[in-house]
């Protein structure tokens, strides 16, 4: 049974015969192999063009800013599946990724729709960001709706990445359109949710890539690339000095058993 509208296979992006590969438009070998790095490369095949300097600064530097997080959950679920299997480094990361989700490395994506909602509603109140913002995140909140990309639970005053990848957009000559909503949305919160929570990472990313031209509905593939990087690393250095099962040992040791037991019965994991 079809589903759907397309009946024929479709494809911008690659084609090849015996002798030359094409991508994009770009002869692979002629072009870009040896031309681009790899972030440019990742530009291109997203969108069909190369990016400019502004873009390209600001995709690198996001890149950076998001690859490696230390023992996040993700990293931990890939750590163990690694010591379970050490053969099968493609199902450790494979793991960490499957982790992408509305709290971990998904709220880029979830910020950045959200900045461009503000951006739309901006027209209707003037241009004025912070009346938009503010009624904006008015409307997710009454949705109870999370405002995503705000609040950490170290960095206080501001994940310093913040300012670091702001100062690359701002000296790369990248759009602040979406700099100015992310901080908009910042001075706005202590009076639409009661809590002066500041920009982390997952907002400056949609607000710096936004600026450049960078596709919405790719923003969580920007995190989700960078932290395939830093979890090579981290099943690298496990091949070498593995804790997997140092973590699994922490999580049984910390675990507090609270069913039923049989009489007389006292479990490892001692009753709360």
């Amino acid at each position: 049974m079809k589903i759907g509208k397309a009946t024929v296979p479709q494809s911008a992006i690659c084609a090849h015969n015996p002798d030359t590969i094409v991508v994009r438009g770009q002869d692979l070998c002629q072009d870009l192999i040896g031309q681009v790095n790899f972030a440019d490369y990742f530009y291109l095949l997203l969108t069909g063009r190369k990016p400019d300097a502004p873009a390209s600064a600001v995709l690198n530097a996001t890149l950076v800013a998001i690859a490696e997080h230390g023992l996040v959950p993700s990293v931990q679920a890939a750590r163990m599946t690694l010591a379970a299997a050490p053969d099968a480094l493609q199902g450790a990361v494979a793991a960490g990724i499957l982790g992408c989700g509305s709290v971990i490395l998904g709220a880029s994506e979830t910020a950045g729709r959200l900045f461009d909602e503000i951006h739309r509603a901006a027209p209707s109140h003037g241009d004025d960001l912070q009346a938009a913002a503010r009624a904006v995140v008015g409307e997710w909140r009454a949705r109870k709706q999370a405002v995503p990309g705000y609040g950490h639970p170290v960095h206080k005053a501001r994940d310093p990445r913040v300012d670091a990848l702001f100062r690359v957009s701002r000296q790369a000559g990248g759009g602040q359109r979406f700099v100015q909503i992310a901080e908009a949305v910042e001075a706005v919160l202590p009076e639409v949710i009661g809590k002066d929570l500041k920009l982390n990472v997952s907002a400056a990313i949609p607000a710096v890539l936004l600026g450049v031209g960078f596709p919405l509905n790719a923003l969580k593939g920007v995190p989700m690339l960078a932290r395939c990087a830093g979890l090579i690393a981290h099943m690298s250095e496990e091949l070498e000095h593995p804790i997997g099962f140092a973590l699994s040992y922490q999580a049984t040791r910390e675990q507090r058993y609270t069913g039923v037991v049989p009489a007389g019965f006292v479990p490892d994991q001692q009753v709360d």
